[in-house]
Formats: C-alpha cells, structure tokens, sequence
C-alpha cells in the first residue's frame, strides 16, 4: 500500500517538474497567443452573463451556470502566458505587468476569486445573486484592463 501511494506521489511530483520544463522551454510568441485565446474565451462565456445581468438579454439560469462553469476555469489559464520573456512580443500587455507585478498578481487573484464566487451563485440560480457576482466580475476585468491593458 505505501508503495502505491510513494509511486502516485512520485509521478505527480515528476509530472508537476515536466510542466514547469515544458512552460520555461514554450516560445515567448506561443505563451502570448495562449493567454490571448483563454481570454478571448473569458470574452465569449462572461459576454452573456453581463448582458443578462445589464437586463439586455433574458435571464437563463441553465446558461448563466454553463457559462459561469466554464468562465471558472477558463479565469485560471491566462496566468501562466505572462511570462517575463513574453514582455517584448507585441500585444496589448502594458510594462506595468513586469514592473509592478505584486499589483497584477492582485488583479489576477480578484478575477479568479469572484469568478469563483459567480460560479458559486450560479450553482443556485438565484437570479440576483447571479447578476451581483456578475457586476463584480465585469469590475474586476476593468480594474485589470484600467491597469495593465492598451488602451485600443
């Protein structure tokens, strides 16, 4: 039994080291357009949720708990494609992200918390709670684009 569970911890251990050699050998180009895509995504599933909190679309409880699911995991990916070697590829990451990055790994936390907590009230379709956890995710996305974002 504990050779089972020394082999488990083993092959999590090595499989956690080979992502992080995997991420350090990515090409700086490949992390930007990664961390594009999962935000375009984010765009894509959090759209409907605000429209239905902004009272532009009908609430739908049964789409506002997809959407909210996928946002939660999608909130989490982007992360990883700010790497410092991605900070001369051309995109609309300002150098605010390298050079206060205590202040972005803030915003970052604030996204994937109240995402977390849309996800939470979506779980139990209460239409107010939904659109409250809704405006604060729309909030917490400006802060970020307010902050470390291009202005287009």
């Amino acid at each position: 039994m504990n050779t089972k569970i020394l082999a488990a911890s083993l092959a999590l251990a090595l499989g956690a080291g080979a992502a992080s050699s995997v991420l350090a050998q990515a090409k700086p180009e490949v992390l930007v357009k990664q961390r594009q895509a999962a935000m375009t995504l984010q765009g894509k599933y959090f759209g409907p949720l605000a429209a239905m909190a902004q009272g532009k679309i009908p609430f739908d409880a049964k789409i506002a708990a997809r959407n909210a699911g996928f946002l939660s995991a999608l909130s989490q990916m982007p992360w990883d494609g700010f790497d410092a070697s991605t900070s001369g590829v051309k995109s609309e990451a300002l150098p605010a992200i390298w050079k206060d990055s205590a202040k972005f790994k803030s915003a970052q936390d604030l996204l994937v918390s109240n995402v977390a907590k849309l996800a939470d009230a979506a779980k139990g379709g209460d239409e107010a709670a939904i659109k409250t956890a809704s405006a604060a995710v729309g909030k917490a996305c400006g802060g970020c684009h307010d902050n470390f974002r291009e202005k287009k």
